[in-house]
This record gives C-alpha cells, structure tokens and sequence, in this order.
C-alpha cells in the first residue's frame, strides 16, 4: 500500500453494489470534480546554486531540487574545484559554457537519496563521480573507450549540442555507474581533485612508457602538474618541465620535475639534457601552436607527443617533422577508468593534491574567485568551493 493513502474499506449496499461513500479523501489529493481527484502539487524542495547568468557574470539562484531517477544517486555536494576549463569558458569564447549554465565537474559529496534500480551505493556514502555522463552499453563503451562514448554529455558544460547542469550547486544527480566510494583518509577537498589525477593518468596510459627514460612536460598548470606527479609514480628518470610561470615551475619541481625552463632554446636544452637525442615522450598541455611545435621539435625521433591541452580549436603542424622523424602523436580526451586508481594514488600519498589547493571559499564568492583566476592571479592554482 502507498504510505500516503488511507485505507478504504468498500461498503456495500443490501445488493451488493458499492455505495457512495462522503468525506473520504486519499491523502496527496484534491478533489477536482464530482467523482474525480488529482494529484496534490507537492513544493518541490529548493537549493542554491551559482549560476553563471551572462559571460563572466555569475550570481548565486535558488533552484529547485534535482529529482533522483531510478538509475541515479542525489548527492549532497561538500566541494567542487574551479577547473581551467570552467575559467577559459566563463567568457563564452570556447562554446562550451554558454549562459546559462551550472557549472562545475570536479567535485565529491555525500550521498542523500538513491533510486529504485541502484545497488550497492546508500545515503550516507562519501562519494566522488566522473566528469562524463555516458551510455554504458554503447558500443565505444562496451570496447573499453567509455570517453568516447557517443551522446556523452560533461557535467557543467552547456554548448550547441547540449546543457547539463553541474557541481556549483547543493545537490546533484548522477548516473550510479559513474561514482565511487572515498577511501577513509581521503577529503572532501582532495576527493574534488581526483578528476585532473584521472585526466593525468589516463594521458599517461596511452603513452608508451616502455623503452621511456626521459619526459618532457609542456604546461604547469593543474593538468601538467598532474601529469609530472603521476610520471614520478611511474618510475620515469628524467621529468623535464616547461611553464612562463616561474612560481609554477617551483611548485613543479617539488612535484617531481628534475629540470624546469621558461625560456630559452628549449629543444636545444633539451637535448643537452638527453645525450643529443630529445626527450622519449612528451606532454603538451597547454593547447596552442606555439608548444605543440615545442614539443615535437623537442622529442627523439620514434617518439610519442600525447596532447592533453585544447586550449585552441585548430593549431599549425609541423607536418615533415613529425613524418620524417616518425613521431607518434596521440590525443588524449578525459577520463577512461581512472578513477580507482587515482583514488589510490591520493589515499597513499603517491600524488599530492593538497599542495595544489590555493584557496577553499564559500560558492557565495564565486564571483569573485572567478575574476581572480580569470584575470590570471599569479597567486592561485586550484579552488575548491565548499560548499
């Protein structure tokens, strides 16, 4: 029986039929006529969001509560990190964040509500999830490229193709086959920074690390930074480092790069670096012609160049040389599986993500945090609104 109805009895008359019974009213109804009854209109619950309302102005909206659908989890969101995406997007300049929109995919939480279908998840979990919301059983999926999967959709992103709101909010749902349990001793904060560990990680698995002693790394932002941590984890000998920032390079060195540049001949240092061959592997993350010529001038020949940064939508190639030199160049989209692994990584101290965090301010100031990191405040790296 529905908990929010009345049991009815049926009474009869002396011949057996029903009689109409006065009064009786089912519970979550209204009568809307003679012998008719409707739905009682519920308030659906409401919760703050930041909401980025035209490019570059955001303000803080009361929504109403996702509703949790049978294959998904509501989660009470804890934190949710600015990625630079969210920042070079906030002006409308790469189509992906076009007002309105929450944004908003790297975050962790609690979770508040499953649905009817899902196992092994219950309120009460602490929990991250993937950035991408995909279709488990198409075919990209079923072969092990989930990422790719078609009519995927990125949380916080709103574009031609689609709008789904994200993480800069109290509540979210998600898909239950793209959460995972936090390990213990792991943070709200530092679970918010699981997915640059994930985009990291999964960078470094389409690399072929092998016969690699040597890897270049382009960007010391977020990603690149990631990308250092997670090579260092893997046993490369020589991590080379390259930024504009001298204070990212700093921090890119406590975090395993044994050499760090922001100018000069960089393929020439490079090879003086590599006994006059170039780095085995590199890493572009950054997304601009100027490093991706950088990259491929700075690598052996038969190497492999992973681009990790797309920053800009088409860029210049230096085709005779990556075809004469025979260089591999591999795209690297998101996130495929990474997520246990990343996890683990954090939980045992192998990648450090607190000393990436600048700053943990309430979603109220999002505004403000917005502009700094936008305006390029030398002084921020990554912030994680708590929420």
């Amino acid at each position: 029986m529905n908990p929010d109805e009345t049991p009815m009895r049926k009474v009869f008359s002396h011949r057996g039929m029903p009689r109409k019974l006065s009064g009786l009213v089912v519970k979550g109804s209204t009568p809307t006529g003679r012998g008719k009854f409707s739905p009682l209109k519920r308030k659906i619950k409401q919760m703050k969001a930041l909401n980025l309302i035209a490019p570059k102005k955001f303000e803080i909206i009361d929504v109403d509560r996702p509703a949790c659908k049978p294959d998904e989890v509501l989660i009470r969101v804890k934190a949710a990190g600015i990625c630079g995406s969210d920042v070079h997007g906030m002006d409308g300049s790469t189509g992906r964040r076009i007002a309105p929109i929450i944004m908003g995919h790297e975050a962790s939480g609690i979770i508040e509500e499953t649905g009817g279908e899902v196992s092994g998840l219950k309120p009460g979990e602490r929990v991250t999830f993937d950035s991408t919301i995909y279709n488990p059983a198409d075919w990209f999926s079923k072969k092990g490229m989930y990422n790719l999967s078609d009519n995927r959709r990125v949380l916080g992103v709103s574009c031609d193709e689609y709008r789904q709101a994200g993480a800069f909010a109290e509540y979210l749902t998600v898909p239950a086959h793209i959460v995972y349990k936090l390990p213990d001793v792991v943070s709200f904060e530092e679970a918010a920074m699981v997915e640059p560990i994930a985009v990291a990680l999964h960078a470094v698995s389409l690399t072929p690390l092998a016969d690699a002693e040597s890897a270049l790394v382009i960007g010391a932002g977020m990603i690149g930074l990631s990308i250092i941590q997670v090579l260092r984890a893997k046993g490369i000998k020589t991590i080379i480092a390259l930024d504009t920032s001298p204070k990212r390079l700093e921090l890119a060195a406590t975090m395993g790069a044994h050499y760090c540049f922001d100018k000069g001949d960089i393929p020439a240092q490079v090879q003086q670096i590599t006994n006059g061959r170039g780095a085995d592997i590199a890493f572009e993350a950054v997304g601009i012609s100027t490093t991706i010529k950088t990259a491929v001038a700075s690598v052996r020949k038969g190497a492999t160049v992973t681009l990790v940064g797309n920053l800009a939508r088409e860029v210049e190639l230096p085709l005779q040389a990556v075809v004469t030199r025979q260089i591999r160049l591999q795209g690297s989209c998101a996130i495929c599986g990474e997520y246990p692994e990343a996890l683990e990584l954090i939980a045992r101290g192998a990648v450090n993500v607190k000393s990436l965090i600048s700053a943990t301010p309430p979603l109220d100031e999002g505004q403000a945090w917005f502009d700094r990191l936008y305006n390029g405040d030398p002084e921020l790296l990554k912030v994680i609104f708590k929420i």
